[in-house]
């Protein structure tokens, strides 16, 4: 008992001497930065994989309170993003939950934590992130349409320019909440593939993804689409609204959803076809293009049971 104490607290120190590393690496070195910034969460998640939640909630009390000692408040932020993620990581590990559990759980934690400093940078300090970035958006818009009147453009021109950049506003403002759920998303995805083999390199069972090309989403997907889809075809929404906001998003959102399971199912086919690894990367860049044509085949791959024609047609074959 006693010595499993000592190799507790040592393993916390030695992983807390980690994190200090990255995390000033993180603040203090431009370039290195990069690299560090990504396996950041590596030691929480390390020391989460191999002890309880208790042991781990201290772990990474400890990591927060030595991040502000080693850079201030400028570190404060990038230890609130990475701590929890981490966090996350191990614990899923450590109680043996799915792969998928440990994406959803880190997504989850990862979205909170941004929308935690995003409403405290506002009340606390006074500073709103969005705001910030549409001011830049505008001073670039303005000094564009300067330099394209000093260089001679026409009426017509810079008319329409101003008539883009004022679509292309609105329809930021309009999406941020899906772009910045799909972000946290993808950002969890690249993390996870960094993170996950590191951790097996050392020792630490993690759990494994099933294939893409066997991902199927609910059923209840297609039919959330196709209740969106008839409320925005329906009714008539101004655009600015919180009702326009919300179908807006949610239509965007399952529509990316409905183009991930056209992919799968591409990716299925190729495996059934037994074709080469490269028509898999070209069908998949091809896609993307084609997107319009990719979601109509995952709303087909979800409402027919197409794979098991596709799997019998090769039986068939095979006799």
């Amino acid at each position: 008992m006693q010595n499993q104490q000592t190799r507790q607290l040592t393993n916390g120190a030695m992983m807390a001497a980690v994190f200090t590393v990255l995390l000033a690496i993180s603040v203090y070195v431009p370039v290195l930065s990069i690299v560090s910034t990504l396996i950041l969460a590596l030691p929480v998640a390390w020391y989460s994989a191999k002890y309880p939640w208790k042991a781990s909630a201290l772990f990474a009390s400890v990591c927060l309170v030595l991040s502000f000692i080693i850079g201030g408040l400028l570190s404060v932020p990038l230890a609130l993003i990475h701590v929890p993620l981490g966090l996350a990581i191990g614990l899923s590990i450590y109680y043996k939950k799915s792969k998928l559990f440990m994406f959803m759980g880190a997504s989850i934690v990862l979205l909170a934590s941004l929308m935690i400093q995003y409403v405290a940078s506002i009340v606390l300090f006074g500073i709103n992130v969005l705001e910030e970035f549409m001011v830049m958006f505008d001073e670039s818009y303005e000094q564009t349409g300067s330099m394209m009147k000093s260089l001679g453009a026409s009426e017509a021109s810079i008319k329409e320019y101003n008539e883009l950049v004022v679509q292309l506003q609105q329809s930021f403002e309009t999406l941020v909440p899906v772009l910045l759920v799909l972000g946290v998303f993808m950002s969890v995805w690249v993390l996870l593939l960094i993170v996950l083999p590191i951790l097996k390199r050392v020792g630490i069972t993690a759990p494994k993804f099933p294939p893409f090309r066997n991902m199927r989403l609910p059923k209840s997907v297609l039919w959330y689409y196709l209740i969106v889809l008839l409320v925005s075809l329906l009714s008539d929404f101004e655009p600015g609204t919180m009702a326009y906001m919300v179908f807006i998003n949610a239509s965007v959102l399952l529509q990316f959803l409905l183009f991930l399971q056209g992919v799968s199912f591409y990716h299925f086919y190729i495996h059934q076809e037994n074709w080469p690894k490269w028509v898999t990367v070209l069908v998949t860049l091809l896609a993307f293009p084609l997107q319009s044509f990719t979601s109509i085949v995952g709303i087909v791959d979800l409402g027919f049971d197409i794979r098991g024609w596709v799997k019998r047609a090769h039986e068939f074959k095979g006799k």
